[in-house]
């Protein structure tokens, strides 16, 4: 728990990321794979985090983003990461898990999770591998978002459209195309895919409905901040960063055979202790009497 008393329940946490939404600024969020990273990610003032399936698969499993983690394990994780965090949590929805008869399920899980948005993608399979890549036909695509849309049971949950169409056939058209459709279904927001900030421009030309992107290599967030992007998401940002950071401390051990002589191990433990506010569980104890 935080210091004053409690954390902002889901309803609290939607409403106020559709008011920040409202506002002018880019929202940026940073990815987490974990409780302790999405942590991090609110203790370094960013004003939202996001949790993609890539990051689960590689933190809970050490599996490829190739449609393993089911519905649940993605809830799950979901929720473990709300309740580590006052931030609002923007997750990954893959295609939804079902057709658009039943994806009133996965909304109903998210909702329950306490996440404030989803996104729900076109890209049926392929996704990261070196594999024939298949998308969900548009109309398909859009009658799962018009289906979301109609089955949450809060308007401030989210519903943002992604489509991965730059990404397998190159055609700005037709990520055009797609995102008409599915804001014509209903998506709060839309997510093209792997866009540049000149795309972002005139993808903008075409529909109003807010735009997230991801980030982009060899793209600063101020490029993308002014060409009109609502919300960023740096999905892998702090997964990249934990494996690089515990294979050099690892090679660090192994050649010197000492903890102690690794730079900054020893000294971490207690802003690492800080972060996790064994600090307030000792001023429970105390109120309590139990010490």
């Amino acid at each position: 728990m935080k210091k004053a008393d409690r954390r902002l329940n889901a309803t609290e946490r939607r409403r106020c990321f559709r008011e920040r939404l409202a506002e002018p600024n880019t929202i940026v969020a940073p990815g987490a794979y974990d409780a302790l990273s999405a942590r991090l990610v609110e203790s370094e003032g960013f004003q939202a985090v996001y949790l993609g399936s890539y990051a689960t698969s590689a933190a809970r499993f050490g599996a490829p983003d190739v449609g393993l983690v089911t519905l649940e394990e993605m809830a799950s994780h979901a929720s473990t990461i709300v309740r580590a965090v006052d931030l609002p949590v923007i997750c990954d929805a893959e295609t939804g898990w079902f057709n658009a008869a039943n994806i009133w399920k996965t909304v109903e899980a998210f909702e329950t999770s306490g996440v404030c948005a989803i996104h729900i993608e076109d890209h049926e399979f392929g996704k990261h591998a070196q594999v024939a890549p298949r998308m969900t036909t548009t109309s398909e695509a859009a009658a799962r978002i018009r289906a979301a849309v109609e089955a949450r049971s809060d308007p401030n949950f989210l519903i943002i459209a992604r489509t991965d169409a730059l990404w397998i056939s190159g055609s700005l058209d037709e990520v055009v195309d797609r995102l008409k459709a599915y804001s014509d279904a209903g998506a709060d927001l839309v997510m093209p895919t792997r866009v540049s900030p000149e795309q972002v421009v005139r993808i903008r030309e075409h529909i109003s409905t807010p735009i997230v992107i991801t980030d982009k290599p060899g793209v600063a967030l101020a490029a993308e901040q002014a060409a009109g992007a609502k919300v960023v998401l740096y999905y892998g940002l702090a997964l990249y960063a934990a494996f690089l950071g515990v294979r050099e401390v690892l090679r660090d051990f192994a050649r010197l055979e000492s903890a102690d002589a690794i730079p900054g191990v020893r000294d971490v433990v207690p802003e690492f202790e800080a972060t996790l506010d064994y600090a307030m569980f000792a001023e429970r104890a105390r109120r309590y009497g139990l010490t």
